[in-house]
Parts: C-alpha cells; structure tokens; sequence
C-alpha cells in the first residue's frame, strides 16, 4: 500500500494490538473484507475522502453495531476513520488484520511454532500433488466443495487457526493458493519479529546445520530468521537461500552456470 493507505493501515493495526483477541476475530474482519469486495457502493462511502470522517463512522455503527464483535467494530471504526489511496484499499487491510488476528490467537494460545510448521507443511503437500492443487484452484468446483476437501485433508491434523487460514487460502480474493499461504507463513514470522529464509537443498540438514545456518542468516541480516527447508533433488550441492526478493545461490548448478557465462561472455 502506498502513502496515506499505509499510514491509515498501521493505526489499524495498533488499534488491533490494544483489543483482546478472540478465536472469531479474524474471521469477522474477513467477513468485512469480503463485503466490501461484493459492494462497489459500500466501497466508496467507507473511502471517499470527499465524504466527512463522521458520516463514514457514523455508517461503520449503523451497518455493523450488534452485528460484530467490539472488538471487530473498534478496528473497523479506526480502519474506516483514515485516508485510503484505492478504493479496495480498505478491503486488503481488513484481510491483512483478519490474518494478524488469527496468528495473534494462536501465538496467545502458545501455538505460533505449531501454526508456522503447519503452514509450511501443507503449502508443501499441496505444491507436490498436483491433483490436489488443481482441484483447489478450480473455481467450477464450489468454494465450500474445495475449502470442505481441504479441512477434511487437516482434520485432526493441524490446528484450528491453520484450518481457517487454509480454507481463507482457497478463496484468496485473486491470489492463488501458494501466494495466499507465502501470506500468512510471512505473517506468523512477523509476529516473532523474524523473516522467513526459504533453503533448498539436495539431503535434508541436520538440526545441528539448520541452528548454524538460521544463526548465520541472522547476523547477516539483523533479525531472527525462520527456516523453511525444502529437499529439492535439482539442487546439485549446496544450498539455495531465499529470503524476500534477494537469493543466496551456493549451489554447484550455480556456479557453473556462472562458469558457462564466463566462458560465452
């Protein structure tokens, strides 16, 4: 988000760290969120920054009072009193504070470790069966029918708030399955103040190996770093570390492709 949408965004977000979290929380913001993406005409009276703040919170209360949690309607009411660049601006925030509250509840509950290794897990099952990926991003095949075949994959498997997010995935307002869970993973990182370093490698490291390299990643960095290992049987020797935008390509591949540059350079 940019400017003044960012601004409004991060007031949203104190407005959320100073509420106490319930298990419904992120599921009304979302809810909101969704609203506001079926209803152009909602979209521009929450907005418009020709319409007065008051009249815009005013309209928060009579549309949603009793309908929400207060929790939900204090951060709705914040989110709604600021300045919004684009006119789904508002929609996207809601759906990033709706993630944040769920990662909060289960960080409250003492399963933030748990969440972050669930996550990973399924983005990968679901990266490496193809028909399952296909079957979820098939929009012919209704949003409950997809989100039902995905909770009966987790069920007494994972934990609540990463059956919710996962269902939340399969609808993803425009994102695929994978960009919705990079999302939240990102998102439970964040909340332990850590960034996530996605490595590939041939064999799988040692827990001995990973603490050194997520210790080394993080004084590089400044900040704690979360691994997320992938054993991938194209990296030839080495490791590949993905962390954002940048990459750390120390495998043998690497190397001689720069080689054969070289050398055709």
């Amino acid at each position: 988000m940019r400017g003044a949408s960012n601004e409004s965004l991060a007031r949203a977000a104190e407005a959320l760290a100073g509420v106490t979290v319930t298990e419904g929380l992120g599921a009304e913001l979302f809810s909101v969120a969704k609203l506001l993406d079926g209803s152009g005409a909602l979209r521009r009276a929450l907005t418009d920054p020709a319409r007065p703040r008051d009249a815009r919170v005013s309209l928060v209360q009579q549309l949603f009072g009793g309908k929400i949690s207060t929790q939900a309607q204090e951060i709705l009411t914040t989110a709604v009193a600021g300045r919004w660049v684009g006119g789904r601006d508002l929609g996207n925030a809601l759906d990033q504070l709706s993630v944040q509250a769920e990662v909060a509840y289960a960080d409250g509950r003492g399963k933030l470790d748990d969440l972050e290794d669930e996550l990973f897990r399924l983005d990968r099952i679901v990266a490496a069966e193809r028909g399952l990926s296909e079957k979820l991003s098939d929009r012919n095949i209704p949003l409950a029918a997809r989100q039902e075949l995905l909770a009966g994959l987790l069920q007494g498997k994972a934990d609540a708030v990463t059956v919710r997010l996962a269902e939340r995935a399969v609808d993803g307002r425009g994102r695929s399955f994978a960009a919705a869970m990079r999302t939240y993973q990102v998102a439970a990182a964040a909340r332990r103040n850590a960034s996530i370093a996605t490595v590939r490698v041939a064999t799988d490291l040692t827990e001995g190996e990973r603490e050194r390299l997520a210790a080394t990643l993080g004084q590089q960095y400044g900040r704690d770093i979360q691994l997320n290992v992938i054993v991938d049987p194209n990296v030839v020797g080495g490791v590949r570390v993905d962390i954002g935008d940048e990459v750390i390509d120390g495998t043998i591949a690497a190397r001689l492709d720069e080689a054969q540059r070289r050398i055709a350079g």
